[in-house]
C-alpha cells in the first residue's frame, strides 16, 4: 500500500515541477518577446548586433536582477549577449563576496598599517649617507 502513496506523491511533485517549469517558459517569453520589440537587437554592453538565428543569442538582462520585476515600459532590463549576461551574474555573486558584513554583522575596522609612514626618515638618512 505504501508504494502506491509513494508513487502518488512522486506524480504530484512531477506535475508541480512542471507546473512551474510551464509558467516561467511562459513568463520568459512574454517578457522576452516585449524586451525584443522595444531595444534594438544590439547588446548593451559590447555593442555587437543580432539578427536571424542570432537573435537567440540575445538575452533579457534585469537590471536589479528581480525577475519577478517586468515593468511594461522595460526600464528593468536590458539585452545583453550571452557572454556579457554571463559577466554581468559574475561580477554580481563576485560583488556578494568582498561587499558583504563580516560574518558578526560588525564593520572591519580601518587599517591601520602605513606603508610609507617612515619613508621621509629613510630617504632622509640615504641622502644623509651618499653625501659622504
Amino acid at each position: 500500500m505504501s508504494p502506491k502513496k509513494t508513487q502518488t506523491e512522486g506524480d504530484k511533485q512531477d506535475q508541480i515541477i512542471a507546473e512551474a517549469r510551464r509558467d516561467r517558459e511562459r513568463r520568459q517569453k512574454t517578457y522576452r518577446e516585449r524586451a525584443l520589440k522595444i531595444f534594438p537587437w544590439i547588446c548593451a554592453r559590447c555593442g555587437r548586433e543580432f539578427m536571424g538565428k542570432r537573435l537567440r543569442e540575445l538575452t533579457v538582462h534585469h537590471k536589479d536582477h528581480n525577475h519577478d520585476n517586468n515593468p511594461p515600459d522595460g526600464s528593468n532590463w536590458e539585452l545583453l549577449c550571452l557572454y556579457c549576461h554571463d559577466n554581468e551574474h559574475s561580477r554580481y555573486l563576485d560583488a556578494e563576496w568582498y561587499d558583504g558584513p563580516t560574518p558578526g554583522g560588525e564593520p572591519e575596522p580601518p587599517s591601520t598599517y602605513r606603508s610609507f609612514a617612515n619613508l621621509a626618515a629613510l630617504l632622509k638618512d640615504k641622502n644623509l649617507k651618499d653625501k659622504k
